[in-house]
């Protein structure tokens, strides 16, 4: 894969996106100490405010920051009209905060909150498409961006038809389409984006070559089959589409998880750094939800349901965004800051643009804080579930301390 900085847009205008993602990370941190486990059990709207809140204000708007740079990038074309972007992090945030307060205290400001996260997710989609047209040739991971986004597209179109139908101005069967809502944005969108970037990231950041991609391949075909047919139950109220579905999409990850192995046996770099940990209890994390997925398909409990989706929501998700952010951010700071004196001057390392101590902090609290919310699921124990929470929470806190500082290195300072 050619890897281009030529069409590289500005680091002002992919900051905002992280620091805002950063900021609202903490927050959904910490309305987590006003839930018990019952409530959690109970699956109420506050949850439904969380989930919102998180997958929204802190996955979304990361990865919107992260693909403003990756798509020119990969593609090798500039942005179609690469000041929208500009629009784009104001309105989701704004978005996200209403619909956050609409599932928590005022279901009105759902539709409102609905409505303008919609126009910027629109905004996102218009500009990633009409980029994509100025491509002149193909590749797997430019079909896979195409395809991300079009499931990203079908799932915001049932997204805003349950707000309307859940503040009563519209009359839907909420329920019937909250799982083809769940897979088209969540397994569809971020988890064909994810596989997709693997492709170009992972072997760039630990230096692996001379392995085959067909497990990955395989992977995002056999996702993208197991999403429509979990899609299409819906229509059609088929509960064997449903089914295969759903194992299909598990199998698709099992092979995603064995491409990831052998792109790390075949690693020239072999640093124990922050990314490789954050990698490391990312899969892991995804490895153990996958295994009690299959055993929520024979046997369902919530306590299963809960468990493996908090780990693949702070788990899996969480740390592969985290990790990643420590080796985006230092380069593009890096970069755009002192790659020019390179050879005329002192310039700083990549290594130093990122906080070693408090890195190793985050990791540590955030790792074991997800950890302990996690067994305080399984076992529905509220005091082991608040305890993790307090952890997480202040490893929370260190990941803002540490995208600040990582942001905000200054030449002056720190050479």
């Amino acid at each position: 894969m050619n890897i281009s900085t030529a069409f590289a847009p500005p680091f002002k205008l992919i900051a905002p996106f992280f620091i805002l993602a950063a900021f609202v990370f903490v927050i959904s941190i910490s309305m987590l100490f006003g839930f018990d486990v019952q409530i959690i059990h109970n699956l109420d709207s506050a949850v439904l405010s969380w989930v919102h809140l998180f997958l929204l204000g802190f996955v979304m708007m990361i990865i919107f920051g992260a693909m403003a740079q990756l798509v020119p990038v990969v593609l090798e074309v500039g942005h179609f009209a690469v000041d929208l972007y500009y629009a784009i992090y104001p309105l989701l945030f704004i978005g996200t905060i209403l619909m956050a307060l609409g599932f928590y205290v005022y279901p009105i400001l759902l539709s409102f909150g609905g409505i303008i996260a919609f126009i910027a997710f629109s905004i996102f989609l218009v500009e990633t498409f009409l980029t994509i047209l100025k491509v002149k040739k193909m590749n797997f991971v430019i079909l896979t961006v195409i395809v991300a986004n079009s499931f990203l597209l079908f799932g915001l179109i049932i997204g805003i038809i349950m707000a309307l139908g859940y503040t009563g101005i519209i009359s839907v069967d909420i329920h019937s389409l909250l799982k083809t809502h769940v897979f088209l944005v969540f397994f569809g969108y971020v988890g064909v984006t994810i596989m997709g970037m693997s492709l170009i990231l992972l072997p760039m950041f630990w230096l692996s070559h001379d392995f085959t991609w067909n497990y990955v391949k395989s992977a995002l075909v056999i996702l993208s089959l197991g999403i429509i047919l979990v899609s299409f139950s819906t229509l059609f109220d088929n509960k064997i589409f449903e089914y295969l579905g759903y194992f299909l999409s598990i199998f698709a990850f099992f092979l995603y998880f064995y491409q990831i192995y052998i792109i790390y046996k075949t690693r020239v770099r072999v640093e124990i750094d922050i990314y490789f940990k954050s990698m490391l209890f990312s899969y892991i994390c995804l490895s153990i939800a996958l295994i009690l997925a299959i055993f929520y398909l024979y046997n369902p409990s919530q306590e299963l349901l809960l468990t493996f989706s908090w780990l693949i929501f702070a788990g899996y998700i969480t740390f592969v965004i985290t990790g990643h952010l420590y080796k985006i951010i230092p380069f593009l700071v890096w970069y755009e800051r002192f790659s020019p004196y390179v050879g005329k001057r002192k310039v700083p390392m990549l290594a130093d643009l990122i906080p070693q101590k408090s890195s190793k902090f985050q990791f540590l609290l955030t790792s074991i804080g997800v950890t302990i919310v996690a067994l305080g699921l399984f076992s529905g124990v509220d005091t082991i579930y608040k305890s993790g929470v307090s952890i997480l929470f202040i490893g929370s806190i260190f990941l803002v301390k540490d995208i600040l500082f990582m942001i905000n290195f200054k030449e002056e300072k720190n050479v």
